[in-house]
């Protein structure tokens, strides 16, 4: 059965890319959960999608231009007061790092889609941190490494045969067998649309497909009956309730 990945942790009803929405997640039951990565100014790996502070915190600046000393004095949990399960503790919500992440994680086998955001700004260095913080902390646990930028991932491979990467696309890619073996890649991560226009010349690969950001009900369905690996969405919990109905019905 298709896999259900928590985007950004749980996005769609806590503050992303926190400890507080990714351990809700996991009391889903979620497959997996995904995260995105930056690297403070003193080489720290934090969890966050934005190149800036700016939308998820109270701070404003680059990650980049931060220590992880300065990033700890933000709040990650205040900006969203918006949603509606929002309690004034979400104030003291900060921004993890990796390793507290993998922390977090270590009681339950839920995989980990590490997505390196590493487009934008090179951060040097970032990928043989990563990899590292993963060995030490991860207790073995399933990681996928995800991004669309490919010279990060072919990094990832040549640090360590061993790792699962996964290229990101929201675009066309002709000769994706190509990609996938020049490249040595596990899998590939297709923004929804595109999967779903191509969906019956893509369908060879849907053992190795995970699909994001799905938050309709309808494409759930849809891309379930397509059998591809696993579904990334802001909603886990609206998927897991739909995908044990199913189970139910055809059980």
């Amino acid at each position: 059965m298709t896999k259900i990945y928590g985007h950004r942790g749980w996005k769609g009803a806590y503050p992303e890319n926190t400890l507080l929405g990714i351990g809700k997640a996991m009391e889903l039951g979620v497959d997996g959960i995904e995260i995105d990565v930056h690297m403070s100014k003193d080489h720290e790996i934090m969890i966050m999608h934005d190149e800036t502070v700016d939308r998820t915190t109270n701070g404003t600046g680059y990650i980049k231009d931060l220590t992880a000393q300065e990033l700890k004095l933000l709040s990650a949990g205040e900006v969203f007061s918006y949603l509606p399960n929002y309690q004034a503790d979400w104030n003291n919500e900060l921004i993890p790092t990796l390793k507290e992440v993998l922390d977090l994680l270590a009681p339950e086998q839920t995989a980990l889609n590490i997505e390196l955001k590493t487009y934008v700004f090179p951060y040097h260095g970032i990928e043989e941190l990563i990899v590292n913080a993963v060995r030490k902390y991860g207790r073995g646990r399933k990681v996928v490494y995800s991004s669309f930028h490919l010279p990060s991932l072919i990094r990832l491979k040549k640090l360590d045969p061993s790792v699962e990467i996964a290229w990101l696309l929201h675009q066309p890619i002709p000769g994706i067998d190509d990609y996938l073996a020049t490249f040595h890649l596990d899998s590939i991560h297709l923004e929804q649309n595109l999967y779903l226009q191509q969906a019956n010349s893509l369908r060879k690969y849907r053992n190795k497909t995970r699909v994001w950001t799905v938050n309709d009900s309808e494409k759930m369905k849809r891309l379930s009956s397509l059998e591809v690996d696993a579904i990334i969405t802001d909603y886990p919990d609206q998927a897991l309730s739909m995908f044990e109905e199913k189970a139910k019905i055809f059980s």
